[in-house]
């Protein structure tokens, strides 16, 4: 597996989280964010299930740009 880093969010304290990668050997996102609190992970299992092989995490909207960018290459990855 080989992770192409998109960037870190530059206002995270230490720089080191949340991040977002495109795994280039089959175009999947991954990404690091905060665990979601007990209310958020109450809301959203109301509208789906979360099974343990999944988590719930916040991504801050000052990351969007470069899930854009990642979305992009991934899209272009997977296609291949």
């Amino acid at each position: 597996m080989a992770l192409l880093l998109f960037g870190i969010d530059p206002e995270s304290d230490g720089g080191d989280c949340p991040g977002v990668w495109v795994d280039t050997d089959n175009g999947d996102m991954v990404v690091q964010g905060w665990n979601a609190d007990a209310e958020t992970q109450t809301n959203c299992r109301a509208d789906n299930a979360c099974p343990d092989t999944e988590s719930i995490v916040r991504v801050p909207a000052r990351t969007a740009a470069m899930i854009r960018r990642a979305s992009d290459v991934a899209e272009h990855a997977a296609a291949r």
